[in-house]
């Protein structure tokens, strides 16, 4: 069929690709154009093999307004760009105008880019949600899209201080259209072929179900660094699997599927053991089958606080067999503050190793050294340099007699421990 002796006399088709413009390199593509003119023909071309481009030409489909047109087998080596155009059986050479130009993306082997978003891939509609594909090998644009979607976005890559090429693509508002997995490519300006495939990203539309679920956490909201938790999503609905996200985090929510107890459908989401990277609010979703990118409303957040580093075994020996301090004591692990005594941690710091040459069980230089440190001194009484220590049921006091090169915040070389309660003494030199 020869070019159209009058072009543009109709308004534009549209040009899409079935199930999305990407295809796998060998393979072959489903490209669809169709019009709410009531045309009888459509015509494909593919742009940019010569001035005159290779066309063919289909029936509209019975009973639809558009025409089906196949093509490949694709490589990823060259460009693969189409338009379409509608027009009537009874005038072939009075054409529309051409549709939107449609590439297809044909992945290569190149380095995949990353594809990311900054505030959590769950949003409600008519929220603004921006992705971001990024990557280090420099790409100069970027092209995002929707498994089993017909939309394509293309975006010039910007270069970050970091080294960075990035691109964001913004969705405003959100609808439930545009829900669904996404993944990015990237691409040089110098070559027609695109990156690998970036991994999937999943974008979930929240308040889609009437019920809302609700999150609880065993064995409550306040925990020690080192316990076992689990928090717990429950709906009186029905529902299919669960989902836990964390404010602030851009990760994807844990998914578990649910189980029906006690008149409810329920998951667990076990962390064992908790850390202080746990800490934050937390909110649960319910999601069925039929859509899974539908989900229900969030849950009222809960706040998971985490206290501590977690008990180490001879910190909790140590805790478990202290004394409370006698009034007149000013020895080191019993005063909460000043510089001549230490703090209630100082027992626990002297721990060290139980045999320390003559006298099983005495405190180690090393522990006391390291208190020293961190306090900025030691105290000085009229027999020298001095601190008391309660240490397994015993009083010990480390001695030093003066001398004319030791200050309030260094360490004589000889140091003297004597066992209070029976006046033994064991000296240490290092």
């Amino acid at each position: 069929m020869g070019p159209p002796s009058l072009l543009g006399y109709y308004s534009k088709p549209t040009l899409s690709a079935l199930p999305s413009p990407v295809v796998t390199p060998g393979g072959s593509m489903t490209l669809r154009c169709g019009s709410q003119v009531a045309f009888d023909r459509f015509t494909l071309c593919k742009e940019g093999e010569d001035e005159h481009p290779p066309c063919s030409s289909q029936p509209r489909t019975r009973g639809s307004s558009w025409a089906i047109f196949f093509v490949g087998p694709v490589s990823p080596s060259r460009r693969w760009t189409y338009r379409c155009y509608g027009y009537y059986s009874s005038s072939p050479y009075v054409w529309s105008s051409p549709s939107d130009l449609l590439e297809l993306l044909v992945p290569g082997v190149s380095e995949k880019p990353s594809l990311s978003v900054q505030l959590g891939p769950v949003v409600a509609p008519g929220e603004r949600l921006t992705l971001q594909c990024g990557s280090d090998v420099g790409y100069d644009r970027f092209a995002l899209y929707k498994n089993w979607g017909p939309d394509l976005l293309q975006s010039p890559g910007q270069q970050t201080q970091a080294g960075l090429s990035q691109a964001n693509f913004t969705l405003s508002p959100v609808s439930i259209s545009h829900r669904g997995q996404y993944r990015c490519l990237g691409a040089h300006n110098v070559s027609s072929e695109w990156s690998a495939p970036s991994d999937p990203l999943d974008v979930l539309i929240s308040g889609q179900t009437p019920d809302t679920p609700s999150l609880s956490v065993q064995p409550g909201p306040t925990v020690a660094s080192g316990e076992n938790v689990t928090l717990l999503c429950q709906s009186q609905g029905w529902m299919d699997t669960f989902l836990l996200t964390k404010a602030g985090a851009a990760d994807a929510p844990v998914r578990v599927r649910s189980k029906y107890q006690s008149d409810k459908d329920q998951a667990e989401f076990p962390m064992s053991p908790v850390t202080s990277a746990h800490a934050g609010t937390y909110r649960c979703y319910g999601s069925r089958s039929s859509d899974p990118y539908l989900l229900s409303h969030p849950s009222d957040p809960l706040e998971l606080v985490v206290s501590g580093e977690g008990p180490a075994p001879v910190l909790s020996e140590l805790k478990a067999q202290r004394r409370p301090c006698p009034q007149e004591s000013s020895g080191l692990g019993c005063r909460e503050g000043g510089s001549e005594g230490g703090s209630a941690r100082g027992a626990s710091a002297l721990r060290g190793k139980e045999d320390n040459g003559a006298l099983p069980g005495t405190p180690t230089l090393s522990g006391f050294t390291s208190i020293m440190k961190r306090r900025g001194g030691w105290g000085r009484g009229r027999e020298g340099h001095r601190a008391d220590v309660e240490k397994f049921g015993l009083r010990w006091r480390l001695q030093a007699r003066p001398s004319s090169s030791t200050s309030s915040h260094s360490l004589p070389r000889t140091l003297q421990w004597t066992q209070l309660s029976t006046n033994q003494s064991h000296p240490d030199t290092w």
